[in-house]
C-alpha cells in the first residue's frame, strides 16, 4: 500500500508538465488538417473546403520554393560545420591556458553571447553593420569601399553563419572542455616521455580522445538541417535579401501572418517538420552507430 502511494505521488508530481505538453505541444497537431483545406478564418476547420494535396502541389509550383528550400539547407549546414569546427579550435587553445583565472575569464566573456535573445544581438549587428556603422567607418578608414552587409545576397549569409558562431561558440566549447578533462594524464606523460612535440600530442592523444564528442555532435547536427534560426534571420533580413536569406521559417511566417494563405502556410510547414521528424530519426541512429550515444 506504501508503494502505490509512493508510485502515486511521482505521478501527481509528472502530471502539470504532461498536461502542458498535450495542450501546447500534442492538441496544436489537430490544426495539421488546415494543410488539406483551401482553409478560411471565417468558417474555422469544420467549414473549410477539403481540397487534399493541392496546397502540396501549389507549394512545390512556386518559384520561389526551391530557394528558399536551397537557403535553410544551406545555411543550416554551413552553421552545423563551424558550430563544430570554431568551438573545437577554441577549446583546444583554451585548454593550454595554465593561469586558471585568466582562463576562467576568457571562457565567461565568449559565454556572455548565448545567453542574449538575437532582438538584442541583432540591434548590435545592425549597429556594427549598417553603411555608416563601425566596420564600415574603419573599412572607409583604410580606403575601402562601404559594403552593404545587411541588404547584399553576397554578404547576408556570411553575416547570419558568422553572426550566429560568435554567439554560440562559446557555449559549444563547454563541451569541449569538458570532454578534454575526460582524458587520462598519463597519456600526455607517456606522449612526452616519448619526446612527443605539442603538435604530436594533439594529433595522438587529445584529438583521438575527444574523437566520440565530435562524431556525436556531428550525428546530433543532422537533425537540424531544417532549422537555420527563425528569430536571427527575422531580426535581421529585408526584402532586398530575401533571395539568400529567406528560409522556410520566415517563408511560412510571410505568407501565413501577413499573406493570409494559411493553407498553404501549414503545408510549408508540415513539410518541414515531416522531414526535419525523418532527419532526427537519421542523427539518433548514427550516433548510436557510431558513437555508442542512446536515451531510450
Amino acid at each position: 500500500m506504501k508503494t502505490n502511494r509512493h508510485v502515486w505521488s511521482y505521478y501527481i508530481m509528472l502530471a502539470p508538465p504532461i498536461l502542458l505538453v498535450l495542450m501546447y505541444e500534442v492538441l496544436p497537431l489537430l490544426g495539421l488538417v488546415i494543410a488539406f483545406q483551401d482553409f478560411i478564418p471565417g468558417k474555422g476547420v469544420s467549414g473549410s473546403a477539403f481540397i487534399g494535396w493541392d496546397n502540396f502541389t501549389y507549394m512545390f509550383q512556386l518559384p520561389e520554393s526551391s530557394q528558399i528550400f536551397f537557403n535553410t539547407i544551406f545555411i543550416a549546414i554551413s552553421k552545423i560545420i563551424m558550430n563544430l569546427i570554431v568551438p573545437l579550435g577554441f577549446a583546444l587553445m583554451l585548454n593550454e591556458v595554465v593561469q586558471v583565472t585568466l582562463k576562467r575569464w576568457i571562457q565567461t566573456i565568449v559565454y556572455l553571447p548565448h545567453f542574449m535573445s538575437w532582438v538584442i544581438l541583432a540591434g548590435v549587428m545592425v549597429n556594427l553593420l549598417s553603411t555608416d556603422g563601425i566596420v564600415n567607418s574603419l573599412l572607409a578608414g583604410i580606403g575601402l569601399d562601404p559594403i552593404f552587409f545587411l541588404g547584399s545576397n553576397t554578404w547576408f549569409p556570411v553575416v547570419i553563419i558568422g553572426s550566429d558562431v560568435w554567439k554560440e561558440f562559446g557555449f559549444n566549447a563547454v563541451i569541449y572542455l569538458a570532454a578534454l578533462t575526460a582524458i587520462n594524464p598519463s597519456l600526455y606523460e607517456a606522449a612526452r616521455i616519448d619526446g612527443a612535440s605539442k603538435l604530436q600530442q594533439l594529433r595522438y592523444v587529445t584529438l583521438p580522445g575527444i574523437a566520440p564528442t565530435i562524431i556525436l555532435l556531428a550525428c546530433l547536427g543532422i537533425g537540424k538541417i531544417m532549422n537555420a534560426g527563425f528569430e536571427q534571420i527575422f531580426n535581421l533580413y529585408n526584402p532586398s535579401v530575401y533571395a539568400s536569406g529567406d528560409i522556410i521559417d520566415t517563408y511560412v511566417y510571410r505568407i501565413g501572418l501577413t499573406q493570409h494563405q494559411y493553407g498553404l502556410a501549414t503545408a510549408v510547414g508540415t513539410l518541414k517538420s515531416v522531414v526535419g521528424f525523418i532527419l532526427v530519426v537519421v542523427s539518433w541512429k548514427l550516433a548510436d552507430k557510431w558513437a555508442n550515444y542512446r536515451i531510450f
